[in-house]
Parts: structure tokens; C-alpha cells; sequence
């Protein structure tokens, strides 16, 4: 009876362990579940593609579905993005499907028979350098996530396209006097500088796709052009920097040294590096392994090719700006080390100005005998400090003669250099007058 009343008990306690962690569960997802963006479509292989639920299915016959997860960007453990996924993913994906697309680091193959690649930097999700895009890809369907929103990833209809309107500026215009209303869209400042930072067209603009490899192509090419359009933002700050410090003063460049602007910059280069480098894994065994499906276009093989020489491109750009900002680094810390270097020598020169000084104060302050010029009461003696302070007066002319006459024997010898120089021009200049008649009396060339 005993033990029934246990296991009763073992039973209950089990019961209440697993609805705490189910209302765990329900609590985590209606907390989470509004951060995360999904978005569906169907292609029809035409060149048309139709929003759609999210039910993870595939196309059949011509047509194929997209599914994207868009995970967002914050202070979250990579198991928060796993639940994301999980919440958003399953079924009917399985655990290793989710691991294989949201782990950090490099991969490309085959899992539960879909080709699976990832290009997961693991840094903090946070960060601006910290890029994740991962695919899952069948012959009717492809599964994406990413971290945070990726620009022209998505599609839209054409006519909301901000590139195809007649533009405006916020300020009406004056025709000779009068005032002239200008149609068109409004475009802000801040619209505008950050269109000129984009190296690609909108969502409205881009091509639809009319099979799985054109879509694989355009997932790789928004990855391309995102670090594309980081590198321009970074060339476009450095810019700016390398001017400001041109005008700048003493206070700016203080102010960036003790802001640590540029070795914080340099890190985020070197996660920047680092993304370039998984693509690099990434990519060439993405074509390889596409190249043998039966469903994969020849053209898109070229494509990526491209994209994986694009890559290579903009992995060597960074590199020079990463030497930008080493060479903008050490102008820093030489300009350091010179105004250091000049404050040692300020502190030098005082000390070398008060170093005989206070030797010879030092000796008349010795309380011993025989010190000259130390006794009270001899009235021959009352003109003892007078006669100190002019042993000190000329000890300090003659130091500072040995300091001024280097720079004064200088001067004195570029002015004499000078001189010497303009007298012999003169000379020459003469006799450069006086040829001309020798010339003409000997008709011959100037001999020089």
C-alpha cells in the first residue's frame, strides 16, 4: 500500500514537472513569437510568385516554396534562436535540421536528404559585424534564416518601388519670383544618404525567380550585397575621420584615443574578415554539390561562380581598409608620442635650468664651517645673499647661452647661405646679360 501511495505520488510529482515546463514553453513562445518575421511565397515557374500560409510545404511540378525566418537582433543565447526556430520550424523539420541551419560557423551538406549550408558568424547578435544566413534547400522548396532584416532579400509588387517615382525635394522652388509646386515624392535627407550607401535596387526591383536555383542565387547575392553595402558604410566613415582629422584639432584626436575608436573598428573588421572567409568555405562547395542536381540550371552554376569571385573581391577590399585604420591608428599614436615627447622636454629643460641652481644653494645651505658669505655677525659679510643670487643669475645666462646658441649658430648660417646664394645669382644673371652682344659679334651657338 505503501508503495502504491509512492508511485502515486512519483506519478503526480512527474505530472506537475511536465505542466510547469509546458506552461514554461507556452510562456516562452507568446513572449518570443512576436519578435520573429516569417514570410511565404509560391512560384509558379513563370515568372509569378503568390504570398502564402506558412504551412511548410512543398511545391509541386513546376512550382516551388520559399519559407523565411527572420530571427532578431539582440542580447539572446544562440538557444533562444533555436526555440525561435523550433517554435517556427517544426514539425515537420527535426532537431538536426534546426541545429544544421542555426549553429555557428561553416557548413555545407546533406541532412535528412536536403542540401543544408550556413554562413553563421559567431559573434554577439547584436552587433552590426554579426551576419547569419542559412539555407535548407529541396527541389520544390528552401527554407532561409537570418539574422535580422537582409535588404532585397524578400519580393514586392513593381509599383511600390521608391526608385521608379519622380523625386522631390522638401523645399518648394521659386521661379522668378514666384512660387513653383513640384510633383513627385518627398525624399528626405537621411533617405537619400542611405540610398547612396546601397549597392543594389529595392525589393520591388528584383527579378522573380522561375526555379530553385535562380532563388538560391538570389539568396547568396542579398548575402553579397549586405556585406557590400558594410564595406561602403565603413570606406564612407573612414572618410570622414581622415577629414576631421585634417581640420581637427588637439582635442578631437584626445578624444578619439581615449574612445578607443579605432581598435574597436579594427575588431569589427576582423569579424567582417571572418564572415568573408566562411562564404569562401561555404560557397565553392555550395556549387559543387549543386552542380550535380538534375535541377540545378548551368547558367545559375556561372552565377555562382561570379558571387564566389565577387566575394574574393570585397574580401580584399576589406583588407585595404583594414590597412586604413593601422595607418590611421599609428598616426594617432605617433602624434602621442609626440606630444608626449615634447612635455618630457619641457620637464628636461626646467630640469636642467634648476639643476645648478639648487647645487649651489644646496652647498651655501650646508650647516657646516667654512661655508663663505654665512656669518651673521660680521657686517663685512651682510652682502652674502646678494652675492649668491648673482652666482646664480650668471649660472642661469650660462645656461641658457648653451641652449640658444645651437639655434642662433643655425640661423646665422642659413642667413649667411642665404646671402651667398642671391649674391651669385646676381653674378650670373650679369654675365647671362653680357652673352647676348658676345653671340652676335661670333654669329656661333652660346657655348654653356
Amino acid at each position: 500500500m505503501q508503495q502504491e501511495d509512492r508511485i502515486g505520488g512519483d506519478e503526480s510529482d512527474l505530472e506537475s514537472l511536465t505542466s510547469a515546463s509546458l506552461r514554461d514553453a507556452h510562456r516562452f513562445r507568446a513572449q518570443y513569437s512576436g519578435m520573429v518575421r516569417q514570410r511565404a511565397y509560391i512560384f509558379d515557374g513563370d515568372g509569378k510568385y503568390y504570398n502564402k500560409e506558412w504551412d511548410l510545404k512543398e511545391g509541386t511540378g513546376k512550382e516551388f516554396c520559399w519559407y523565411h525566418v527572420e530571427l532578431p537582433k539582440g542580447n539572446q543565447k544562440l538557444s533562444h534562436s533555436a526555440q525561435h526556430l523550433i517554435d517556427a520550424l517544426c514539425p515537420p523539420l527535426k532537431l538536426q535540421d534546426i541545429l544544421s541551419l542555426v549553429s555557428n560557423g561553416p557548413f555545407c551538406g546533406h541532412v535528412d536528404g536536403a542540401l543544408v549550408f550556413r554562413v553563421n558568424s559567431p559573434g554577439p547578435a547584436s552587433s552590426s559585424f554579426t551576419f547569419k544566413i542559412a539555407a535548407r534547400i529541396t527541389e520544390n522548396s528552401v527554407i532561409t534564416v537570418s539574422l535580422g532584416r537582409v535588404p532585397r532579400l524578400g519580393f514586392s509588387p513593381m509599383g511600390q518601388s521608391l526608385l521608379s517615382e519622380v523625386p522631390s525635394v522638401d523645399s518648394p522652388s521659386y521661379y522668378r519670383g514666384e512660387q513653383k509646386e513640384r510633383s513627385g515624392i518627398v525624399i528626405e535627407e537621411h533617405v537619400l544618404e542611405f540610398l547612396l550607401t546601397m549597392n543594389h535596387s529595392e525589393e520591388a526591383d528584383n527579378p522573380v525567380p522561375s526555379s530553385v536555383s535562380n532563388l538560391v542565387v538570389h539568396i547568396i547575392d542579398t548575402h553579397v550585397d549586405q556585406l557590400q553595402d558594410v564595406v561602403t558604410k565603413l570606406e564612407i566613415e573612414l572618410d570622414a575621420v581622415e577629414l576631421e582629422m585634417d581640420r581637427g584639432g588637439f582635442a578631437m584626436k584626445k578624444q578619439m584615443l581615449d574612445d578607443r575608436r579605432f581598435p574597436k573598428l579594427h575588431l569589427n573588421l576582423q569579424r567582417l574578415l571572418q564572415v568573408i572567409a566562411h562564404g569562401e568555405q561555404v560557397f565553392p562547395r555550395v556549387k559543387e554539390k549543386c552542380s550535380s542536381k538534375h535541377w540545378f540550371l548551368a547558367e545559375d552554376i556561372n552565377s555562382l561562380e561570379e558571387l564566389i569571385g565577387r566575394l574574393r573581391r570585397l574580401k580584399e577590399n576589406v583588407g585595404f581598409i583594414a590597412n586604413r585604420v593601422n595607418a590611421i591608428q599609428a598616426g594617432l599614436d605617433s602624434w602621442q608620442a609626440e606630444q608626449i615627447n615634447r612635455k618630457l622636454y619641457y620637464l628636461s629643460f626646467l630640469s636642467i635650468i634648476f639643476l645648478p641652481l639648487s647645487i649651489i644653494t644646496g652647498v651655501f645651505g650646508m650647516n657646516v664651517g667654512g661655508v663663505p658669505w654665512t656669518g651673521q655677525s660680521k657686517p663685512e659679510l651682510a652682502d652674502g645673499f646678494r652675492n649668491v643670487m648673482y652666482i646664480c643669475l650668471i649660472m642661469l645666462v650660462v645656461v641658457l647661452s648653451c641652449f640658444g646658441f645651437p639655434a642662433l649658430y643655425s640661423r646665422i648660417a642659413s642667413w649667411w647661405r642665404m646671402r651667398a646664394m642671391n649674391r651669385s645669382w646676381s653674378l650670373n644673371r650679369r654675365s647671362f646679360q653680357k652673352r647676348p652682344n658676345i653671340v652676335q659679334e661670333r654669329r656661333g651657338y652660346l657655348r654653356l
